[in-house]
């Protein structure tokens, strides 16, 4: 008879979304992370603040852009969670640094 052995455990990550604490599995995407912690919307837009939210979740929309760790415009659904990260909703356009 053949033992199976349950696979590794998975490490919980906890980072900050919109200042609500939350611990998800390592390897999840921040746009999930920024779903499970109930924030649907994730930016609004530049042109008339019209609000967006996770769409394609591969990439390829840019609709799940928010602020990481104090850098805009990043895809939520492309970057993996890290411990200590702060994630915060994306309102309009960056600002342009000089």
């Amino acid at each position: 008879m053949k033992t199976l052995h349950a696979p590794n455990p998975v490490t919980a990550v906890t980072l900050t979304i919109e200042g609500k604490s939350i611990s998800v599995d390592q390897g999840t995407s921040v746009a999930a992370a920024a779903l499970v912690s109930g924030l649907i919307i994730t930016r609004t837009t530049p042109v008339d603040g019209s609000r967006r939210a996770p769409y394609c979740l591969m990439g390829v929309c840019y609709e799940c852009l928010m602020t990481i760790d104090g850098v805009a415009n990043q895809r939520a659904c492309q970057t993996i969670v890290r411990e200590g990260m702060v994630v915060l909703r994306q309102d309009g356009k960056r600002e342009v640094m000089s």
